[in-house]
């Protein structure tokens, strides 16, 4: 008898910690979801940039710095919110923001209708083009026409992109950032760089062996992406970017981030 009360005793005891660590484990879970969600209220609002694209978005040791990311913490400010950024290669952006890994790009991206297919965007905030880049002892490369057959560079997933595709019968080498393509071209890996126009000012103000053909292969507009549908954050970031531009912020901005010293 004492060893089967011994025996029930112990079963009982067994059963009462199976059930305390069930109780705790789930406290647990609750806890971490409350967290998370804080009432249902999100508090962090996260931009998907590629900061290799000076001076929209630049590294400067931990931080990411730029043009976009001053407009994006004034977006975040509105909303009362906290501004997460994450680094990612620009042609992972619109996959990312689609996904839910990020609320918004901001990213010196141009406006494009195959774009517009996947991604809502906001009011443009800057006019922008697409240049050629060529070292400066190139004299047989004077414009678009020059780029045929030849080797040209470009970052991945931008217009340049896109444009270079076009340009017949040549080789288009894509490279994750553009400072890439410009030290390939440098070094006689490719004939030209197709970049966008204020990143190429500030590798060629940085670079003496390089230089900018006068002409632009196309007049581009950047905005905001959002996801599909999210009417509420696009009213917010152009109610921003309107603000910003009636109270001279956005000129500001310009001045600090473009204006030659």
């Amino acid at each position: 008898m004492k060893k089967l009360l011994c025996l029930i005793i112990s079963i009982m005891m067994l059963i009462g910690l199976v059930g305390c660590g069930q109780s705790k484990d789930n406290t647990q879970a609750n806890g971490e979801n409350a967290a998370q969600s804080d009432g249902g209220e999100k508090k962090v609002i996260v931009m998907g940039t590629n900061a290799e694209f000076p001076p929209f978005e630049y590294r400067e040791g931990d931080e990411v710095l730029g043009f976009d990311v001053e407009i994006a913490k004034k977006v975040a400010e509105k909303l009362g919110m906290e501004l997460q950024i994450e680094d990612m290669m620009f042609d992972g952006l619109i996959p990312a923001l689609q996904a839910g890994k990020i609320d918004f790009i901001a990213a010196g991206m141009s406006v494009t209708e195959e774009r517009k297919q996947n991604v809502d965007f906001s009011n443009g905030y800057y006019e922008a083009s697409q240049v050629i880049i060529v070292t400066k002892d190139n004299d047989t490369i004077k414009g678009p026409e020059d780029l045929k057959n030849k080797k040209i560079g470009v970052q991945l997933g931008t217009t340049g992109d896109t444009e270079a595709q076009n340009i017949e019968g040549a080789e288009v080498v894509q490279f994750n950032a553009g400072f890439a393509a410009i030290m390939d071209l440098q070094n006689g890996k490719v004939d030209a760089v197709v970049l966008d126009s204020e990143p190429a000012k500030n590798f060629a103000a940085q670079n003496d062996q390089i230089k900018i053909l006068d002409v632009e292969l196309t007049q581009e507009e950047y905005a905001i992406a959002v996801k599909k549908g999210n009417t509420e954050l696009v009213d917010a970031i152009n109610s921003v970017l309107e603000e910003m531009k009636n109270s001279g912020e956005y000129d500001e901005l310009v001045k600090k981030y473009f204006t030659a010293e």
